[in-house]
């Protein structure tokens, strides 16, 4: 049987921190899954790596003991990327998180005319506020890694002609 890794004792300023990064919405989302990690051993000593690793949504039963033992050697800056190769992202974290927080606001409140945001609307509307063109796939792929979900608007006015006689009309082209 493997031996088991533990948690080395946690100082007060890296638990102060660590419960900071948990609750973040602006730091990277990776950081804040390997921080879970920790958290959870430190508040129970009795789980293993692995277990951890599992609750903090890791598929791979080697994930957990790897980021206890980069976190053991290096403390919370052992959590962060390292450089990889190949192709530099080609927009920031600061951007993303830029996004995030246009998403989580009501569009009215920003002084759209509507209610909720299509993606096309946030794509538009990001442009407009940081000049900075965002595919649909990007902004697709970033709302669905922090657990937002795209949900189809639906209306309460069906066959529009039945209500009303001038509907026609008043649409327009």
């Amino acid at each position: 049987m493997p031996k088991r890794i533990r948690l080395r004792a946690l100082t007060i300023e890296e638990s102060e921190e660590i419960d900071r990064i948990v609750s973040s919405r602006t730091e990277p989302i990776r950081r804040v899954q390997r921080v879970r990690i920790i958290r959870a051993l430190a508040a129970n000593p009795d789980l293993t790596a692995s277990d951890a690793g599992q609750l903090a949504g890791f598929k791979s039963n080697a994930m957990g003991p790897m980021w206890v033992k980069r976190f053991n050697e290096e403390g919370l800056s052992g959590l962060d990327d390292r450089p990889r190769p190949g192709r530099k992202p080609v927009h920031s974290q600061e951007v993303r998180g830029a996004l995030i927080s246009l998403a989580l606001q009501k569009p009215r409140s920003l002084g759209y005319p509507f209610e909720l945001w299509t993606l096309e609307r946030l794509q538009t509307a990001f442009r407009e506020r940081h000049g900075t063109h965002l595919s649909d796939s990007t902004i697709w792929t970033w709302m669905d890694e922090e657990g937002f979900k795209w949900k189809r608007q639906q209306s309460w006015f069906h066959e529009a002609e039945k209500h009303d006689p001038e509907f026609v009309e008043k649409r327009g082209a």
